[in-house]
């Protein structure tokens, strides 16, 4: 039970932390979901709206950090144990 409740506190922190990364993107002016190349595309029965450049945007960025909290985390552990 207690594995259960990690991962649902460690699920909310992450969440907290993309929320508070988008807000600060907004208030420093990045246009998440209005960059070139995001496809919006609008007629007279409804319109359909897809953030590429956005979704690519973000995608690199959160590799960017996984990767290195891997390495930060592995570096702890090798230092620790090694």
């Amino acid at each position: 039970m207690e594995t259960i409740a990690r991962y649902i506190m460690f699920a909310g922190i992450a969440l907290f932390l993309i929320g508070g990364g988008i807000f600060l993107a907004s208030k420093f002016g990045i246009p998440l979901g209005r960059l070139p190349g995001d496809i919006r595309i609008e007629g007279e029965n409804g319109s359909f709206y897809f953030p590429l450049t956005s979704s690519i945007l973000v995608s690199v960025v959160l590799t960017v950090l996984a990767s290195l909290i891997v390495k930060f985390s592995k570096s702890q552990i090798e230092g620790r144990y090694g």
